[in-house]
């Protein structure tokens, strides 16, 4: 994990537009039903889950709109 380059920081208010735009039309384009994704951090693993349905339960208000 490169720990002292790209990655070291936080992203930028472009590159955060960026990946919601990015992110945005893969959601509008490739993702069929869902997507589970993973990547390690420096603190660690990070799980991702992008689904085109609600998980039973959960209230559409719980999702923060991007």
């Amino acid at each position: 994990m490169d720990t002292h380059g790209q990655y070291a920081r936080p992203l930028s208010d472009q590159e955060f537009d960026q990946f919601r735009d990015l992110l945005r039309r893969y959601c509008a384009h490739e993702l069929d039903q869902w997507e589970s994704l993973r990547t390690e951090t420096p603190y660690g693993p990070v799980y991702v889950l992008l689904t085109r349905s609600l998980p039973p339960g959960t209230a559409p208000e719980a999702y923060r709109r991007f």
